[in-house]
């Protein structure tokens, strides 16, 4: 304790403000109360970088740091004396804290406050509740305080503010053509659900062959592998995946089951994918106007992680109805297949081999493969054969009794009754218009307009994760409009080559990057090079169309899940025990779920028979909506829009977050760079300026760019 005149002793350097909350307590209440300060983009911070405790026991609040002599001012019975630091002006400094053992000290990072209020920034950079850095100082004590700092490993690539102690790779690493080609590699096939089941749900759905959805699996490599390059290289900048959403896959599905293609004759497949081309391309110029004009720079002052975790959850909640009832169509498949992902992802996640946790990383792949070679050795030995019954005749043309009760099992348990991969040509290059001229509706369009706003939502999420993981700070508004411009326009491409849904960021890149803990852009184009040589092989996209039906859903609840969960972690940044954040994320959550029901039912009696199967029923309520004005167009619009579960719960929560009053710590309000410290700080500019100096050309826009 140090109990000198505080008049004679030197102040090295100005005074800064009393914080606004008590300091980081000792480890002995951490332990107590399962608080972890390393966790900085976890943690409830204030808008100075303090973090915000409940209230404490006296002789702990009488521990106090002394911020001018950079030292703790301990209770007289366990003093213990800090060196003092010196204190930069404006930059991070690091501050000691006592510990319950004292060969042990945990260091926390905070910024000397200019005096500003409510989340001033020295030069701009912002660190707030959601972990953002805020400009470095020298490189002398910055690194001298590095070296100081415990180095903690985030178990099983957990989200943490600083990322610098466990990232292998960061944003603008590039170790060498071989780590890079097989790091890309790894974070491809680790997103493979992602990037192939969407099409093997959408085409089924439209009447498609397998040889049509062959085609569109290559189309979509070939589209994510392009979308990709565009935006590592001209969009946000970030080792970001493109590809299709599963955002877009409930409107897609409800404009698939429209009043209008139920009565269809011939091929429904290419008929109704011009009618989605042309909603995707209309819905994209939306996104791209949203964007490039700096609109979006201004709804980033309502899309908060509050908003963001009901709205992506209601994404992978919405389809419930769906999952399992496809997967009893098959259960010893389809439930081994989930309960091997389970393992694979939770039980062994641990285990590592030449230093990769391949269980955790490849769950989805390794629990694809086994399950596959398990159900070929089923199908090849006879289980699912039956005495004359061809698996190849359609179920309508079944006459025997004993084949009628079997056929589902002949359908769905088989492996080998798909012929994409024997019907599929070894070379084909995906070319735009190649199902026809897209035809626009402007009732269609509209969903899918709302439907983009969605979309970018989440890539303002993956967009602020991504960034605390990879780069060195955060993107200014500028980069993230840059960003969702250029998803509209790679949604117009995906709308004319005919993928079946928009490109848009896929959410699980976040995931990936923290489990792979590689955050290399390099790395990630490398591997979009790759995926679009895969797309000219048609095999290739032959191979993946010939996944039965029960294994693609057994996938699909597994990435249903892990998309709800992801849209909820985005609360790490607000206080999660906020009993305002608790309501609003509740109802955001209940009301996603039951107005859609509303919907969904209303008009349907219990008896009626009903032209769709029952997993498709939730996507005919254009229908037999409750609204039925003499508009039919106006009526489609909302009766189809207020039936998607995930613009029910952005409605609700962006309504909620923005009125009710709440600390910006509280809800955890998103901390973006501002564009003037970031043109001035070199880090940011190279993490986020354009390449081939095109950046210089366009300047003068502002809004779009740093």
């Amino acid at each position: 304790m140090s109990t000198s005149d505080p008049k004679a002793r030197p102040i090295p350097g100005k005074r800064p403000p009393a914080p606004e909350s008590a300091a980081m307590p000792p480890s002995s209440w951490a332990k107590k109360t399962g608080f972890r300060p390393k966790f900085s983009g976890e943690t409830n911070g204030s808008d100075s970088g303090q973090i915000s405790l409940p209230p404490r026991p006296k002789e702990q609040r009488d521990a106090q740091p002394d911020l001018e002599a950079g030292r703790v001012k301990a209770t007289p019975p366990q003093p213990l004396p800090v060196p003092p630091l010196p204190a930069v002006n404006g930059a991070d400094t690091a501050v000691a804290f006592p510990a319950e053992n004292k060969d042990q000290t945990v260091v926390k990072r905070r910024r000397d406050s200019d005096g500003g209020s409510g989340g001033a920034k020295k030069d701009g950079s912002g660190h707030g509740a959601n972990g953002a850095g805020t400009n470095g100082p020298p490189a002398g004590p910055r690194r001298a305080a590095a070296r100081n700092e415990e180095v903690i490993d985030v178990e099983d690539g957990g989200f943490a503010g600083g990322r610098h102690t466990h990232m292998k790779y960061e944003l603008r690493d590039t170790p060498g053509l071989v780590p890079i080609g097989l790091y890309g590699f790894q974070h491809y096939l680790s997103m493979l659900g992602s990037l192939i089941l969407i099409p093997l749900v959408v085409v089924p759905a439209m009447g498609g062959t397998y040889e049509d959805t062959s085609t569109v699996v290559s189309t979509v490599l070939f589209v994510s592998g392009v979308t990709t390059l565009l935006h590592t290289s001209f969009g946000s900048r970030l080792p970001l995946i493109q590809g299709p959403s599963f955002v877009y896959l409930a409107p897609a599905l409800a404009i698939i089951n429209s009043p209008e293609f139920q009565g269809l004759n011939g091929n429904n497949f290419k008929h109704i994918m011009k009618e989605l081309q042309g909603a995707i391309i209309i819905a994209s110029a939306f996104q791209t106007i949203l964007g490039y004009s700096g609109l979006m720079s201004v709804l980033l002052r309502l899309i908060n992680p509050v908003v963001v975790a009901p709205t992506i959850a209601a994404v992978g909640l919405s389809f419930y109805s769906y999952g399992f009832p496809r997967v009893g169509t098959c259960l010893e498949i389809g439930v081994v297949q989930i309960l091997l992902v389970i393992m694979f992802s939770l039980y062994l996640r641990k285990i590592s081999v030449f230093g990769h946790r391949i269980f955790l990383i490849y769950a989805v792949p390794l629990g694809l493969a086994i399950t596959w070679a398990a159900a070929f050795l089923l199908t090849e030995a006879g289980v699912y054969s039956y005495k004359g019954c061809d698996a190849n005749v359609p179920a309508s043309n079944i006459i025997s009794d004993h084949c009628r009760k079997h056929v589902s099992r002949i359908k769905h348990c088989r492996v080998d009754t798909s012929h994409a991969l024997k019907s599929s040509p070894w070379f084909r290059f995906p070319y735009p218009l190649q199902w026809g001229t897209p035809v626009f509706e402007w009732k269609m369009a509209l969903v899918m307009c709302a439907v983009s706003i969605i979309s970018s939502v989440d890539s303002v999420g993956s967009y602020h994760a991504s960034s605390l993981l990879a780069a060195s700070r955060p993107p200014t508004p500028g980069v993230v409009s840059r960003g969702i411009g250029l998803e509209g326009l790679c949604s117009v491409l995906a709308g004319l080559w005919g993928t079946g849904t928009g490109s848009t960021t896929i959410t699980e890149n976040v995931h990936t990057i923290a489990v792979t803990k590689m955050g290399s852009r390099r790395a990630v184009e490398l591997g979009a090079c790759a995926l679009i040589l895969l797309s000219l092989i048609g095999k290739v996209g032959g191979f993946i169309a010939s996944i039965p039906e029960v294994m693609v859903a057994a996938l699909l609840c597994f990435m249903w899940a892990m998309l709800a969960a992801l849209g909820l972690s985005n609360l790490r940044y607000s206080e999660a025990g906020s009993s305002r954040n608790i309501i609003i994320v509740g109802l955001s959550l209940f009301f996603s779920l039951s107005v859609p029901s509303y919907f969904q039912q209303y008009g349907i009696s219990p008896n009626s028979n009903l032209s769709v199967p029952s997993y498709l029923q939730p996507y005919i309520v254009a229908t037999h909506g409750p609204f039925r004005s003499k508009y039919g167009g106006l009526n489609y619009f909302l009766n189809t829009v207020l039936s998607l579960n995930m613009v029910i719960a952005f409605l609700v929560a962006v309504i909620l977050d923005n009125t009710v009053p709440g600390s910006q710590q509280e809800r955890g309000v998103y901390v973006w760079s501002e564009t003037e410290a970031a043109r001035r700080e070199p880090a940011i500019t190279k993490d986020y300026e354009l390449p081939f100096r095109v950046g210089r050309i366009f300047r003068w826009v502002k809004w779009v760019g740093l």
